[in-house]
């Protein structure tokens, strides 16, 4: 009966495709630090990877039904760590989410653990994620992909807050992309490598626990995954950009990855 339903759920909602949310964003204003409370289903690409206990360490981005790209700092661990999708408010008990288990982790093999370089993660699921208004993939960014300083993405998650170290319900803040040459200066010339991204410094950031996260750009109604959350300033300062594993810059590995695996 499980299957049937599944089949039937899967059958009745019509898919946009990548990038689409099915629920209408709220994107206005850019107060996560200093973020806002996010509309229930607005980011359905958006996981949180917890423990068997219910305890949200880090955050993923949904990339097709099988893959859900993460951070390799996450060390997330086969048949141990949950995949949680669909979710809103994290003390809810009537959201309608899908909870995966991972069966296959496969980390950057030139990530570095001292420097965050390569920072990035694909994980496998157990079974096929079922499409709803509630949860789809998101797009990857082509290798191509060039984004003007300025441009104001947003970025989620349910990491601490300037008032809880672990906000219940989703959070999402607009921030501005940084030119690779002004986060060098800011960062340090050989600490931000080509693999790396910066948006921030406007007065709301990522922090702990929004680690492989997405940061996403929109453009004509289609939002494209052009970061996941890896690191920043040990007190999440707001006045210091945080630093984002580059998708295009690491899309040929992630597509060799998943047609190999």
């Amino acid at each position: 009966m499980l299957q049937l339903l599944e089949t039937f759920a899967l059958t009745s909602y019509i898919w946009p495709g990548c990038g689409v949310p099915a629920i209408k964003l709220q994107t206005i204003g850019s107060r996560i630090v200093n973020g806002q409370n996010a509309i229930s289903g607005s980011w359905p690409w958006q996981v949180s990877l917890q423990h068997p206990s219910g305890f949200h360490f880090c955050g993923g981005s949904l990339i097709n039904q099988n893959w859900v790209l993460t951070a390799a700092q996450c060390a997330v661990m086969v048949c141990s760590h949950r995949v949680i999708l669909g979710e809103h408010d994290r003390g809810s008990n009537v959201e309608p989410i899908q909870i995966k288990l991972v069966s296959k982790v496969i980390t950057h093999p030139l990530y570095s653990r001292a420097t965050f370089n390569n920072d990035i993660a694909l994980l496998k699921l157990s079974s096929p994620v079922t499409f709803t208004p509630r949860i789809s993939p998101v797009c990857l960014a082509p290798s191509n992909t060039s984004i003007l300083p300025g441009t104001r993405c947003f970025t989620t998650g349910w990491g601490q807050t300037a008032s809880t170290m672990s906000p219940e319900v989703l959070q999402q803040t607009g921030v501005p992309i940084i030119s690779p040459a002004v986060c060098r200066q800011i960062w340090g010339q050989n600490r931000i490598t080509d693999t790396m991204i910066c948006a921030g410094a406007s007065g709301s950031s990522s922090c702990q626990g929004d680690s492989g996260g997405p940061l996403v750009c929109e453009s004509s109604g289609v939002w494209t995954l052009v970061g996941s959350v890896s690191w920043e300033t040990s007190t999440c300062d707001t006045r210091f950009p945080a630093v984002y594993a580059r998708i295009s810059q690491l899309r040929s590995w992630i597509d060799m990855t998943i047609a190999s695996n």
